[in-house]
């Protein structure tokens, strides 16, 4: 276990941005991160965990206490259930299930962030998310001060959201277990519009999941949401915002503000989201509300590709970030009455 001091922690995000821990541990076994997460309990010392860095906004003073890198190995394959520690890196363990020739996950490749990560946003992108296919997640209790093993069901899952994102301060992931798919080679079914259309196919049709997974990372790389250290567009932490999810009465309003603002013959997104829900798209709100690709002055821009990302072109800060991201917010519900939610965590600070 390593241990540092007054350690910079922009390197350990991918948006490159925050003031420094007072305090930062590199834990590289189950065991370790227990230890590290006991000893924060034990002395009320506030604590920050780190995986990937890819969710996460922190303040430009930094974090006052124990920051702990998650950075734990295994990935473990045992016929169609795969386990992986929460350090793994998402992407990788991703291409690793494809190339054993499973299917339910090969539309997530790409995500950056580490594999514990996951569950806690339901992490998903081009049809897939990963309740689809957890089947139990391992977490250290910090209230009972036990490890404890979770099913699916009991992590309560719904969009970007579960019962670990609902009470951060209690659990810490330590392994996530999935049931995968053997279809001999092929995908699970193309759900994605955008991903059916770039295969050629049919949605419900399978491809081979290798197939799948580069065209996901090829429509990922084209709107910049494939970390390159030379690409400052993927300074970011890839969609900042949700997308909204709507009440009926709700919905009706949104549509009547659209016709009001940009005429009867404009339907914008819908998607069903259970009953009585409709969701729709933050990036189209954006660009629709005069937000365009790469819009910004300052060193916090949209990005060029996409205009769900906020990004940093090399010497901005989080308050810079976050003043765009403010003045994004707004515009939105000027323009259309909806409020968008951030989908990173904030750590010091808030939108």
């Amino acid at each position: 276990m390593q241990e540092r001091h007054d350690a910079p922690l922009a390197p350990l995000t991918t948006f490159r941005l925050g003031g420094p821990a007072r305090r930062l541990i590199t834990a590289t076994t189950d065991a370790e991160v227990i230890a590290a997460v006991r000893e924060a309990d034990e002395t009320g010392t506030p604590l920050l965990i780190i995986g990937g860095g890819s969710n996460l906004v922190i303040s430009d003073k930094g974090f006052d206490g124990t920051a702990l890198r998650i950075a734990t190995t295994g990935f473990e394959l045992r016929g169609t259930t795969l386990e992986l520690a929460a350090g793994e890196n998402w992407s990788d363990a991703v291409a690793r299930a494809v190339e054993a020739g499973l299917a339910g996950i090969e539309c997530l490749a790409g995500i950056p962030g580490s594999a514990g990560a996951t569950p806690i946003q339901n992490v998903g992108a081009y049809g897939q998310d990963v309740a689809q296919t957890i089947t139990e997640v391992v977490a250290y209790d910090r209230r009972a001060g036990e490890t404890v093993t979770l099913t699916g069901a009991e992590c309560a899952f719904s969009y970007r959201h579960s019962r670990f994102k609902q009470d951060p301060s209690r659990y810490v992931v330590l392994r996530v277990r999935f049931e995968l798919e053997d279809a001999d080679g092929l995908s699970a079914p193309i759900r994605y519009p955008e991903t059916a259309r770039a295969l050629g196919v049919e949605a419900g049709d399978r491809v081979p999941a290798d197939q799948a997974r580069e065209t996901v990372l090829k429509l990922r790389a084209g709107k910049g949401m494939v970390l390159d250290a030379e690409d400052h567009d993927t300074w970011s932490a890839g969609s900042f915002f949700c997308n909204p999810i709507l009440t009926e009465e709700e919905h009706a309003a949104f549509l009547a503000r659209v016709t009001e603002r940009l005429g009867a013959d404009v339907t914008p997104p819908a998607y069903p989201a259970g009953e009585g829900f409709m969701k729709t798209s933050a990036a189209w709100l954006i660009d629709k509300a005069g937000f365009t690709k790469g819009y910004g002055a300052g060193p916090a821009r949209i990005s060029t590709k996409h205009t769900l990302a906020l990004t940093n072109r090399g010497e901005a800060t989080t308050e810079d970030l976050l003043a765009l991201a403010r003045e994004v917010r707004a515009g939105v519900h000027e323009a259309f009455g909806v409020t968008l939610v951030n989908e990173p965590v904030t750590v010091g600070v808030a939108l």
